[in-house]
């Protein structure tokens, strides 16, 4: 069975090296929407209009799908940070016959923020603007119990399963 693993967390919270730590141990391919709106011309960072955002999820399902439907396991790196977004790719696992995981970065606001300063200096990936990173904070939807996710906050703490 294809397993399909949404990443969900904020900014800054370590989603992206964590999808890094699973793609090996699962011999997925990861799918992320940063990377779908630099070939865009975009950044979220700068804010991004609602309806560019829903081309770019339209975009990561058609790839999702594709691969898929080829068999090949999938690491979505994405904040995921509404509930229908992440019940929209359970759906699409579900129609896809696969196995759908929801990791949530469990990283307190404090350190995200700590996290965003340190890259301001170390220019390590691109910038969160102010406005951007405190709305994105305050309407980040948490995972609910319903949601059965696996929460971590690093690629260290991750189950035995998902591990390289």
């Amino acid at each position: 069975m294809t397993r399909l693993v949404l990443m969900c967390g904020t900014s800054f919270s370590g989603k992206s090296t964590v999808a890094q730590a699973i793609a090996p141990a699962l011999q997925a391919v990861i799918v992320s929407l940063d990377e779908i709106n630099e070939r865009r011309g975009l950044w979220g960072g700068d804010g991004i209009p609602v309806e560019e955002w829903v081309r770019t999820n339209a975009l990561a399902s058609n790839e999702v799908r594709a691969l898929l439907a080829a068999r090949r396991n999938v690491v979505l790196d994405d904040t995921s940070s509404l509930r229908f977004l992440r019940d929209a790719w359970r759906t699409l696992a579900d129609e896809g016959g696969a196995e759908f995981t929801l990791v949530y970065l469990d990283v307190d606001h404090e350190t995200i923020r700590r996290r965003r300063a340190d890259n301001r200096i170390s220019a390590g990936r691109r910038d969160v603007a102010d406005v951007v990173l405190d709305q994105h904070l305050a309407d980040f939807e948490t995972p609910e119990p319903g949601e059965a996710a696996v929460r971590v906050k690093s690629a260290t703490e991750l189950p035995a399963w998902l591990k390289p």
